[in-house]
Formats: structure tokens, sequence, C-alpha cells
């Protein structure tokens, strides 16, 4: 049996459906202290519901060896959710009917998303469009083309309402619809100039976040936010890209998802190309114009769809105590060095859900580290 065991949320969408009571349950799972989107996933594989995960939090992460995890109040979700009722917006759980295809399917995906707005337009295709925020007018006159081209054949523009690019993204996509992925709360736009943009964008377009209402983005938010327009997309297209830009981070997470990745060329002697340029000679795939992006996507979009009927097998793996032994013995093969559950379920011979439990309680703890592939380390 694999180490991952059988995961109820890879289910298909719509497969799912949540009470007010569960929804209030899983945003106080999703707010607690050192719970991540793989961590949600484990726990609610483990346990079989967030209020079940909830009891168990404060002893998994006391085992882990380290303070007791803060477990976010009911009072405290709910004024979250009183907050979100009051702006029109609504969380989405991983595997409801909204929530989209594509994120679900990725190694991250939020457990709760939510969102503003116009949703029919998630169930399109998606395209990701970044770039450089002091573009240059060539930049954000391709942008604009290359949006509004997507759009009429049927595809749902991304991007990060960042100035530059990303706003020449969303505008020219307007008339057919965009997202907006946010790196802070839906009562805290960044950039603030941009919030008539978004009041204009959701009327036929989504904002849509992971975090919570409230909160005010800050620079680690923004690669997690750029995860989300990955996440989404077919592929993404970097239009103009500084060196260190953080476009090209988007553009990595699309590759760790197996998306497609286009590019624009830029001059040479311009340095908001030089991210851009770079990515071509590493394979991207050139733009020029919309049709360079549907060639490669048309074959995508014609594959035949993937099964959409639930799971006849829903069995989960049930919550293992390792004891002492045990976790002595799993924590004496960790390191800094990512290693794949997998791996350590051999090494230690123990069971799955003894391994599951204690990476568990170790992360709770904020010892551990969830790595992409699958894989862990020590803090």
């Amino acid at each position: 049996m694999s180490a991952e065991g059988d995961d109820l949320f890879s289910r298909p969408a719509a497969a799912l459906r949540l009470t007010d009571r569960q929804r209030l349950d899983w945003l106080r799972l999703a707010r607690s202290e050192n719970v991540g989107p793989r961590t949600f996933r484990e726990l609610i594989n483990l346990y079989g519901s967030a209020a079940a995960a909830l009891e168990a939090l404060p002893d998994l992460s006391r085992r882990g060896g380290g303070r007791t995890t803060r477990v976010a109040t009911l009072a405290e979700v709910e004024q979250e959710m009183a907050r979100a009722t009051a702006m029109s917006v609504r969380f989405v759980a991983l595997g409801e009917r909204d929530y989209p295809d594509r994120l679900r399917r990725t190694a991250s995906a939020p457990p709760l998303i939510a969102l503003r707005g116009d949703v029919s337009c998630l169930a399109r295709p998606m395209i990701g469009l970044v770039g450089s925020r002091n573009a240059s007018i060539a930049g954000i006159k391709m942008a604009a083309i290359l949006a509004r081209g997507l759009g009429e054949a049927g595809l749902t523009t991304v991007s990060g309402l960042a100035r530059g690019i990303d706003t020449a993204a969303h505008e020219a996509s307007l008339g057919t619809g965009t997202v907006a992925a946010l790196a802070g709360g839906h009562d805290r736009i960044y950039p603030a100039e941009n919030e008539a943009l978004l009041l204009r964008l959701i009327g036929t377009g989504v904002a849509l976040s992971e975090m919570p209402m409230g909160h005010e983005p800050r620079a680690r938010d923004f690669p997690r936010r750029n995860r989300l327009i990955a996440g989404l997309s077919l592929g993404v297209i970097v239009v103009e890209a500084a060196d260190r830009s953080g476009s090209l981070i988007t553009a990595r997470m699309a590759l760790e998802e197996n998306r497609e990745v286009f590019a624009v060329p830029g001059s040479p002697l311009d340095p908001r190309a030089e991210g851009a340029n770079r990515l071509l000679k590493q394979g991207a795939t050139l733009v020029t114009g919309v049709d360079d992006v549907l060639a490669v996507l048309t074959p995508i979009l014609q594959a035949p769809p993937e099964p959409s009927e639930l799971d006849e097998d829903e069995t989960r793996i049930e919550a293992a105590d390792p004891g002492e032994d045990g976790r002595s013995r799993i924590l004496g093969l960790l390191g800094p060095v990512p290693v794949t559950v997998d791996d350590v379920v051999r090494a230690s011979g123990l069971s799955v859900a003894a391994v599951r439990v204690t990476l568990l309680e170790l992360e709770l703890a904020g010892r551990l580290q969830r790595d992409p592939g699958g894989r862990v380390s020590l803090l």
C-alpha cells in the first residue's frame, strides 16, 4: 500500500457537499496553527472529518515535541464567515461543485477558497498571464492582445491583480471573464489602486483567495498566490519578467504541476525581458500571438475527459499510535535532506498509518517541512 493511502480528495468535484457546521469546522481546521493544505488533507484522510481532526490536534502537536498547536475557535471563524457574507464572499471546499477542477488536482490545493463574483468563469479552461509590474508600453499592449484573444477563444484569463502586466490582462478580458488570485483577504486588496478594477472584474469574473478575511498581504504571501495562478491554469504565459521576477516563480510552479509554460520574447537590452528570454532558452513555448498559445492548448482541450464518477473505494487508513519507540525510530530516519514518505515507511518497518501520524505530530509541532514531490524533511 502506498504511504499516501486513499485520498478522500482525489474524487471528482461535486462529490462533496458540506453542511454549514461542517464548513465552519473546515474553516477552523484550515485556520489553526501549522495546518497547511497538505497537513489538512492528511488530517481529514486519517480522522475522517474536520471535527475529529480538531479534537486530535492538541495531542498530536504535544507528541511531536512542540508547544500545543493553537486551534482556531468557533467564534473566530463565525466572525470571519460573517465578514465574508457581508461582502458576498463565500467559502467553497475542495471537492465541492464550484471548486476549480485543475486546482483541486494539485498537491497543495487549498482546502477552502473564498470566492466573490461570477463563478461560471471557473468552469471554462483557464490560462495564466503574468509579468512585470514595471511593464513597458509594448508589454502592456501584448498582454492585452493575448488576454482579449484568448478570452474570445473561450479561455478564462488568470492573473494576480498586480500593477503592469496583470492589470492589462484583467482589463482586456473583462468582457469574457477573468480570475484575480489575491495575496491577501478579500477586504485587503493589494495594490489599493486596483480596488476599482476588482469591482468591475467580479461582474463577469471572480476574485479568489485562500487567505483569511482581514489578512494584509506580506512578501511571503505572493508566492502562495502565484501557486494558485499556476494551479488553476492549463499553462502560464510570461509576458515580461526581470531576472528575479515573481513571474518566474509562477512559471516554475506551473512546471511542477506539469502545466505548459509560454514566454513572449523581448529585447536583450531590456532588463524586463531577461527572465522571459531565459525561459525560452530553457524550453518555454515562444509566443508572438494568440495562435501560438492555442496550438499547444487545443490538443490538451480535445483530449478525452477524465472519469467523473465517484470512486467506489472510499476506504481510509485509520490513525495509529506508533508508540515512543516508533516515534524515536522515525525521528532518527529524518534529517534536513528531503525523503519520501514511502522511504520512511520501508526503513522504519512501521505501518503506513503510524508513519503518517508521526509526521503529522512533527509538523504540527513546527519541526517538519513538507517538500515538493511528496517529500519531507526536518526543520
